[in-house]
């Protein structure tokens, strides 16, 4: 435990909103993934920027770490308090502040989900994109740069927030840009906090970019054989400028998974998930395009439908695919890793990291966003056998370094946390050193989540 004082006078200004209860401690210590728990000293819950401005003001002068939270959803460490301090959970900051349909933007707290944000613009014809199953916060999807299942057509979190509300380390409150759609003003600060994980200041406010609820949607899957296959005529459809908003792949293990959990039949083949977003008039076309396509590398067993609950049948299938790898081997715990390579190396990356895992001995499920060279291996492991964990380690870090090799990243979505440091030499050589740098100048004392993202002692 740090210092009484700074702890009492925080106490005295959150009440009931400051917690050292040991269940929300142990909560706030927890990870998706298989790292052990991490638990803060105190959790509190602020919920307006100058509550913020308050904890970051106490803690910057006592030198305690504090690590931003949102619903606890990442999937390499970022929100464990290895260094022990204070967990800022962001689930009372939860407002939308405006929502501007002239100008397609929304602006909101970081406790906002992406659910909650899309709910409260249903009757506005406009639609928040980015979605990476989980129904995070948009301040941890923000922190994070997440990405998910539409960014081949819509991007990413980097492509789709405009402005954020920053307290910065020494407490000064920043706001990046402006509400113009472009401007040349010098160093692109926005960019700069995207993906930042909490480690050079914590966001107050987000403005984000909204699209037009397309006119027709349509939803399908169809099987190949070989996995090359799959992703060939995933590079042909890219090419061809079809209106593809979603491309997932699943390979024959997870097909397996899916089956089970959600009582499917499914050919124990590799297959895609599709969504195109066309016009009623072009729509007709643009299916027989993709059909047509998927045939000429032996596509089958092709389904579609452009009923939405249909449609959304289809997606829960793919975003509940943690939970169904997981049900496939009860009592194993995953290692969930993720890269990203050039589209023309995923074949390559896909087939190698298949014979990696054979090679282990361990199960190892493969699924992603084949539309922009991202996929995740769902590593099962008994967490209590040593040879597993080591296995499943090693099959991580060939995986990161094969992608780095062909020119990729070591992750695509989950980012670094504590799980990935060792590959941002290797990735980024210098850069890496550069970012140390700025982390230096924007937070010296080190106490925005420190441990994570950049190595400082």
């Amino acid at each position: 435990m740090k210092e009484k004082e700074p702890f009492e006078k925080l106490k005295k200004y959150f009440g009931e909103r400051w917690s050292v209860s040991p269940s929300d401690l142990e909560n706030h210590g927890r990870s998706e993934s298989y790292y052990p728990i991490h638990a803060p000293d105190a959790v509190v819950y602020p919920i307006t920027t100058e509550d913020v401005i308050f904890l970051v003001n106490v803690c910057q002068e006592a030198q305690i770490p504090l690590i931003g939270y949102g619903v606890g959803t990442s999937l390499e460490g970022h929100t464990s308090a290895i260094n022990g301090g204070i967990c800022v959970d962001f689930s009372k900051m939860c407002k939308v502040l405006d929502i501007d349909p002239y100008n397609m933007s929304a602006t909101l707290e970081p406790g906002v989900t992406r659910e909650q944000l899309n709910i409260e613009l249903r009757h506005s014809g406009l639609f928040f994109s980015v979605d990476p199953g989980a129904n995070a916060t948009l301040g941890g999807m923000t922190s994070t740069r997440a990405s998910g299942t539409t960014a081949v057509r819509y991007g990413t979190m980097r492509e789709n927030v405009l402005s954020l509300e920053i307290v910065l380390a020494n407490g000064e409150r920043v706001t990046t840009n402006t509400k113009a759609k472009k401007s040349a003003a010098g160093y692109d600060l926005t960019s700069l906090f995207i993906g930042s994980e909490g480690t050079l200041g914590l966001i107050t406010k987000i403005t984000v970019k909204l699209h037009p609820i397309p006119e027709l949607i349509t939803s399908g899957v169809v099987a190949f054989e070989t996995i090359d296959d799959a992703v060939e005529a995933v590079q042909e459809i890219i090419f061809t400028g079809a209106p593809v908003a979603r491309l997932e792949f699943l390979d024959e293990k997870s097909v397996e998974a899916f089956n089970a959990y959600s009582q499917l039949s499914f050919p124990l083949k590799p297959h895609l998930l599709f969504e195109l977003h066309s016009s009623e008039k072009s729509s007709p076309s643009d299916i027989e395009n993709f059909k047509s396509v998927c045939s000429d590398h032996g596509g089958m067993e092709f389904q579609w439908s452009n009923k939405e609950e249909e449609r959304k049948e289809l997606w829960a299938l793919r975003h509940k695919g943690y939970y169904a790898v997981l049900a496939s081997a009860p009592g194993k715990r995953a290692i969930v890793t993720d890269i990203c390579v050039p589209q023309t190396e995923l074949g390559k990356a896909v087939s190698e990291t298949q014979k990696d895992i054979s090679r282990s001995g361990i199960s190892g499920p493969i699924f992603g966003h084949v539309g922009d060279g991202n996929f995740h291996a769902i590593l099962l492991v008994d967490p209590e056998d040593p040879k597993e964990m080591t296995a499943a380690k090693s099959v991580a870090t060939n995986m990161a370094n094969l992608a780095i090799s062909l020119g990729g990243t070591c992750t695509g979505e989950h980012g670094i946390g504590i799980g990935k440091l060792d590959f941002m030499p290797a990735q980024l050589g210098h850069g890496w050193n550069v970012m140390g740098n700025i982390k230096e100048a924007l937070d010296p004392l080190n106490i925005m989540n420190p441990g994570k993202l950049i190595k400082r002692n």
